[in-house]
């Protein structure tokens, strides 16, 4: 039996216009009364996902910010930090390269290392509360995310040079058509998920997840039931237990009504 339900967003829940088409919410507590936990799982902050899911925001559980921030029934289960020497070499070998700019997120403000008007918002990567810095933020503050524009929309190939610059401390993975998700190692959408199994008691086979996009790669793999987007990359959809259809179908929403019509 499924127990838990964890959904990327962005080309995976959301519809074209990239909201959450409202069925969803009537599903999420249908599944709670079950004893089934839905969980936005997103490179998106905390805070910007209970923006969207407002009317159940309180019924549900969340691995936003690439699994930096994991809450269950609404307290905070962890945070992970970027170190400040991480930053400052992640910092270093963007600005070697003209075509890449980079984005830094604490819990509540993006901050700009280059001029707005070189940033392309996409849907995922909307920017709230934006500030141009000229110099890195301080150690005191608490980077929990950060993410690398690239103009040239060469996702693969700027990802590869940043691994063979940054591989031994960043994996960077292709987020949308141009822009590359810096995640610390060991800091993935499966580790925010393996904490979230162990607050509940729920073993991997008992867990469904959906996803597009490769920072969606590892929570795939380690799940018991891991469905690819048909709309998602070719290695996640490799890779996936099985690939279902496109998300402005709201194919996610079909996984779940047959999930819930199981019970």
């Amino acid at each position: 039996m499924i127990k838990l339900i964890a959904s990327d967003m962005d080309g995976t829940l959301l519809d074209r216009d990239g909201h959450v088409p409202p069925e969803t919410f009537d599903l999420i507590v249908a599944l709670r009364e079950k004893g089934v936990h839905f969980v936005a799982s997103s490179g998106r902050r905390y805070d910007r996902l209970c923006e969207f899911f407002a009317p159940v925001k309180d019924q549900m559980d969340y691995v936003a910010a690439n699994g930096a921030q994991v809450f269950a029934e609404g307290d905070l289960v962890d945070r992970e930090v970027y170190s400040h020497l991480g930053i400052k070499r992640l910092a270093k070998t963007v600005s070697m390269f003209a075509n890449m700019h980079l984005a830094l997120f604490d819990s509540t403000k993006s901050f700009l290392l280059d001029d707005e008007h070189k940033f392309v918002r996409e849907v995922d990567k909307d920017l709230p509360n934006a500030e141009r810095i000229w110099e890195l933020p301080g150690a005191h503050i608490n980077i929990i995310k950060a993410s690398i524009f690239c103009d040239d929309g060469n996702v693969m190939d700027n990802a590869y040079v940043l691994s063979r610059e940054l591989g031994d401390e960043f994996v960077f993975a292709p987020s949308g058509s141009s822009w590359i998700d810096s995640m610390q190692r060991g800091i993935t959408k499966a580790s925010g998920i393996r904490q979230l199994m162990e607050f509940y008691g729920i073993e991997r086979e008992e867990v469904m997840a959906f996803g597009d996009s490769m920072n969606d790669y590892e929570i795939i793999r380690f799940v018991g039931t891991g469905l690819a987007m048909a709309n998602g990359r070719p290695a996640l959809r490799a890779v996936a237990d099985r690939v279902i259809g496109f998300n402005y179908e709201q194919s996610v929403q079909a996984e779940m009504r047959n999930v819930l019509e199981s019970i």
